[in-house]
């Protein structure tokens, strides 16, 4: 795990979409705008849908994908003092492997490694320094699947979800923190995939909450004075969510499909740091829980497929709400509610090797908010996903 943990870790990533949830891990994912789930048929079907591995060639599949983000700076601007500020602007690159065994007495295994959730969130001016100089989640999954078929219309599956996650917390004013946690968590996923035609795709996928139980170090100051060096610990989550979808397939070879993904993240009600000592006069700065109240959200993802002979063109659309409600947004995380258009190629080169390349556009609504610790407007916090992935089988 750890050894894992540092290769993913070297190139992470700033990406959020629905608060810190990434929405789409792969070249499809990015291509279909997530809607790939009921008609998933590449290797990336052990992650959006392992049940349809059942229905897949009897063969290796393996696939890895390199997804490249290149968000905008959020600028926000204040409504009483004229403040003019952006965050900090990074491009990054997320890996993700996907693998989808043969049939292996009636069954068959998959395994998916990627990057499920991510935040980075950097400011350098205040007044964001005074609560959010630097806000970062990092978070490796490994998802080992197993599919059944139930003849010759139904699969089901599970599978074990482990998340590796780390978490920096940096502030800087009269009193300031500078925190790091990790921790190694657990959850499972479920999915049914059933083709009551050869041209109809119904799935249901569930994957359950995790909590991060992050444990690690806190260094608060009182202006340049160290007054805390200790333990710390914190709990977040990456929130349950379900998905339905539905495909069809026409004649002409066109896929049309689409997911109502329902995610719930009003498990997150606050952001509370245990310290493992006293911490003195900073009790009331850094001692109590902060409100999040974050509510459970709906993504609506429609994406479109057309198969030529070695040429396959999709593209999609997808709405993504926020979950963080109004009074809870600060410069840790501004987020807003989303829309996003992509489009995506994939070319059969050999009879076991096709590569694509696809790209998403998702554009962030501006907002103005009025709360007890922000009163101003966040805006252009637009980002760029371009990937490429190549898929062997064998």
């Amino acid at each position: 795990m750890k050894i894992l943990s540092l290769l993913f870790l070297i190139i992470t990533c700033t990406l959020y979409a629905s608060a810190y949830k990434v929405p789409t891990t792969s070249l499809n994912g990015v291509a279909l705008s997530g809607a790939n789930i009921a008609h998933s048929t590449s290797a990336d079907a052990a992650y959006y849908n392992p049940a349809n591995m059942a229905f897949m060639k009897d063969s290796n599949h393996v696939e890895l994908d390199i997804i490249y983000l290149d968000p905008d700076s959020t600028n926000f601007q204040g409504s009483l003092d004229g403040t003019n500020i952006e965050s900090e602007n990074e491009t990054f690159f997320i890996p993700s492997l996907n693998y989808v065994s043969p049939e292996i007495f009636g069954t068959r295994l998959g395994l998916s490694i990627l990057i499920p959730a991510q935040l980075t969130d950097r400011w350098l001016t205040p007044p964001a320094i005074k609560t959010a100089k630097e806000f970062s989640l990092k978070t490796i999954e490994i998802n080992p699947t197993v599919a059944i078929p139930i003849g010759d219309l139904l699969g089901i599956a599970f599978g074990l979800r482990v998340v590796s996650s780390s978490t920096t917390f940096k502030s800087s004013a009269i009193v300031s923190r500078d925190i790091a946690c990790e921790s190694v968590d657990y959850g499972y996923n479920l999915a049914v995939a059933y083709k009551p035609t050869k041209q109809f795709d119904i799935a249901l996928t569930y994957r359950s909450k995790i909590d991060l139980t992050q444990e690690g170090s806190a260094k608060l100051y009182t202006a340049s004075d160290l007054t805390y060096y200790g333990g710390v610990s914190v709990d977040m989550l990456l929130p349950a969510s379900i998905n339905l979808a539905l495909a069809y397939t026409l004649k002409s070879q066109t896929t049309i499909e689409f997911v109502y993904e329902r995610n719930f993240w009003s498990a997150y009600k606050t952001l509370d740091f245990n310290y493992k000592g006293n911490i003195g006069k900073l009790e009331p700065c850094f001692g109590s829980p902060v409100s999040k109240n974050y509510k459970d959200t709906n993504i609506l993802h429609l994406g479109l497929t057309q198969d030529f002979d070695k040429l396959t063109l999709m593209g999609g659309v997808m709405f993504d709400e926020t979950p963080i409600p109004s009074q809870t947004v600060d410069f840790e995380l501004s987020d807003s509610d989303s829309l996003s258009l992509s489009i995506g190629a994939r070319y059969q080169v050999t009879k076991n090797i096709n590569f694509g390349i696809s790209a998403l556009y998702s554009m962030k609504e501006e907002q103005s908010i009025v709360n007890e610790n922000i009163n101003g407007k966040f805006s252009n916090s637009n980002i760029l996903i371009i990937s490429g992935g190549i898929e062997y089988r064998f």
